[in-house]
């Protein structure tokens, strides 16, 4: 008998960049040199006081469940972080610290939006943001978003679009796949937009930290009623440790809580003593160094994507990613990037990740490896146009 699965499994898509990653760890098993540009994740191990911190952890026997909401000590840790790197005094009680960002975006998203309602995002973006709203009977209302605009949502596009069953905004700054930010102005006038339709907005945040020549600033100076969603996995590195946080509306604490509760039970507790350490002077010395080396890695393959004739319509201000208009290579980006890590080993994104708005004809680089790798990466891109592909 042939098992029957729900139309919900049917429907939700494959994350594309973890296939082309799948498929790039079979050719490694082969002995084939695969250049990683595709995975969203620092190359860098989790910084040393972090996982001191753990094995002190470990030491101590703290292995059992914490409350639902995160160990208080971290949540004012982070509650203090907001302090430092913002001047914003945030209470710890509206702080609560989830099983990655992931978990964060199905919490929030479990409370705002109702079955057959939609939240409006920018495309391109995140692709697991209207998965897991239609893993909830929701869906993530898309708009394309174009270079003019920064490849953001901007209160002309969020006032024509808003529709009768629009719960809510989603907003990244940076965004991935693109790097680029919400300027303050923009932000406060979307605040605005969304505020006078009843709708909620909500903000990630996941990589404030790794910005080059500019700093992003969150959408809390602008507006204490945001939802904001931000993680341990990019500027501070801890990528396989799952562990994020959400800074929510006061009156949105205990609902939030009682999800966190049913679904997650607690974030990993081992984690939570571990970023404990990520905000010592010691971690973000060693956490802005890397920062420094990204912002050296970008420039490097912007500039190298250019000369070999990519167009990079937006320059990326943050995150670690370059979103490029291969058109003059290719009409169909998605083969493309399959073509280039079984021809090539160089493994890249394909648009189609990321929306539908122009997909087929960009890619994204992701500059999460060394300058080493990445100009080999360009020196085969080079041959590989050169013979005419």
């Amino acid at each position: 008998m042939q098992a029957r699965w729900a139309q919900r499994a049917h429907d939700i898509e494959s994350f594309k960049v973890m296939d082309l990653l799948k498929r790039a760890r079979e050719l490694e098993s082969l002995g084939q040199d695969v250049i990683h540009l595709e995975v969203g994740e620092p190359d860098f191990t989790t910084a040393e006081p972090i996982v001191r911190a753990a094995h002190v952890a470990l030491d101590k026997g703290l292995t059992q469940y914490t409350p639902a909401a995160g160990i208080p000590e971290l949540r004012q840790a982070i509650a203090a972080f907001y302090m430092t790197r913002y001047g914003l005094s945030i209470p710890a009680e509206r702080v609560i610290v989830t099983a990655g960002a992931s978990g964060a975006l199905l919490l929030i998203f479990a409370l705002l939006a109702d079955m057959g309602q939609n939240i409006m995002m920018a495309d391109p973006g995140y692709p697991c943001n209207r998965q897991f709203l239609r893993l909830l009977e929701a869906r993530g209302l898309q708009v394309p978003a174009t270079a003019e605009d920064n490849f953001q949502l901007t209160p002309e596009l969020i006032e024509h679009n808003w529709q009768s069953n629009t719960a809510g905004v989603l907003l990244a700054s940076p965004s991935n796949p693109t790097g680029t930010l919400v300027s303050p102005e923009q932000m406060q006038q979307i605040s605005a937009v969304v505020r006078a339709r009843k709708g909620a907005l909500i903000v990630d945040e996941l990589y404030h930290g790794l910005t080059y020549g500019v700093d992003a600033q969150t959408v809390l100076a602008t507006d204490d009623h945001a939802f904001v969603i931000n993680s341990f996995s990019k500027y501070f590195g801890m990528t396989g440790w799952r562990l994020g946080w959400i800074v929510a509306p006061e009156m949105a604490v205990p609902e939030l809580e009682k999800l966190a509760q049913n679904l997650f039970i607690s974030p990993s507790t081992l984690a939570q003593y571990a970023a404990l350490a990520a905000f010592e002077p010691e971690t973000l010395a060693i956490l802005e160094a890397r920062r420094v080396e990204f912002g050296k890695r970008r420039d490097l393959l912007v500039g190298g994507l250019r000369e070999l004739g990519f167009v990079i319509p937006a320059m990326p201000e943050g995150a670690f990613y370059v979103y490029a208009d291969a058109s003059h290579l290719t009409d169909n980006s998605f083969e493309y990037c399959w073509s280039l890590l079984e021809e090539d080993f160089i493994a890249v994104t394909p648009g189609a990740d990321f929306g539908n708005h122009q997909a087929h004809k960009f890619v994204r680089f992701s500059y999460t490896t060394t300058i080493e790798r990445i100009e080999m990466a360009l020196a085969r891109l080079k041959r590989r146009i050169e013979r005419g592909g």
